[in-house]
């Protein structure tokens, strides 16, 4: 009973902190559209990319909305889908995150403009805009990433394709956003708009890229009495993959099962807590982990 509330304690800890960062990446990320990108027409690709092009485009357009479609609430019916495509693929226990994620920043972005407008801080220099614009957004993307979510949009793309190729995350987000990139070109027909949004593009694939060096893949071994119910528990409620490893104790000389798995090291805590909510004497321990083939995953 006392092991329960302690592993109760610690996760509701976690929750909290992981809520806490997803709360001010949000904001950062809000700060950067409506201080730094949106008011110099730099699109920073992803939904907000496309956002930010909708918002100028249909300036005059509905007379119910003289001032364009509201960015947050734009960006707010882009990411929808792909929250479903993120509970999917990346798994439920980032899908919380991912609504309270992309909600916030909504909220975040259709508030700062109310109170901001789209004022330019410096008027007319890009460069300056582009560049903090870019650290700020990659400071914001980093603090979700580290809480184990996902701002949705064109980041669950990213990750996705980061996770079955094992490339960087950084790497992936600039080949996906440099497409809507092209989005801005076509609606301002201006070649400013390109170069310098993927000029924040590359500062805010490197920020994330330097404050997340770790490999999103650990190899993950669990030695425990409970192979059976830990087994249930990694595919049927947490929807891994593994194999089981038959070993031999070198003191007692008995026989037991190595559970062998990759996990994401964004779900590697929510692995270990619910696996000492099984077990709490079971032993567990990882490395860092390479796929050099993603489709051979641990299903042996």
């Amino acid at each position: 009973m006392k092991q329960n509330l302690n592993s109760s304690h610690v996760t509701m800890k976690h929750s909290v902190l992981d809520y806490s960062f997803i709360i001010a990446g949000a904001f950062l990320q809000a700060l950067s559209y409506v201080l730094f990108l949106a008011p110099y027409k730099i699109v920073p690709g992803g939904v907000y990319g496309i956002s930010i092009v909708l918002h100028y485009s249909t300036q005059g357009v509905f007379s119910f909305l003289p001032e364009g479609l509201p960015m947050g609430i734009t960006a707010l019916c882009f990411n929808i889908p792909l929250m479903l495509l993120a509970m999917k693929k990346i798994g439920l226990s980032s899908g919380a995150k991912t609504v309270v994620t992309f909600l916030m920043v909504s909220v975040f972005v259709d508030a700062l403009t109310y109170i901001c407008g789209d004022e330019q801080l410096v008027a007319n220099d890009r460069f300056i805009a582009g560049f903090y614009g870019g650290v700020i957004l990659g400071l914001g993307v980093t603090l979700v990433f580290r809480a184990g979510g996902t701002s949705a949009g064109t980041d669950v793309v990213a990750r996705l394709l980061a996770n079955n190729s094992n490339l960087k995350v950084s790497n992936m987000i600039i080949a996906v956003d440099s497409c809507i990139v092209l989005f801005g070109l076509i609606a301002f027909k201006d070649w400013a708009v390109p170069l310098y949004s993927w000029f924040t593009i590359f500062v805010y694939g490197k920020i994330v890229d330097m404050l997340q060096v770790e490999n999103p893949n650990r190899a993950v071994f669990i030695v425990s009495r409970k192979p059976a119910e830990l087994k249930a528990l990694i595919v049927d409620k947490l929807g891994m993959r593994g194999t089981f490893i038959h070993g031999k104790g070198m003191y007692e000389g008995k026989e037991k099962e190595i559970i062998f798995t990759i996990a994401e090291r964004k779900d590697l805590r929510v692995l270990k807590d619910e696996v000492k909510q099984v077990d709490p004497q079971a032993f567990i321990s990882t490395m860092q982990a390479s796929k050099d083939n993603p489709s051979a995953a641990p299903n042996l």
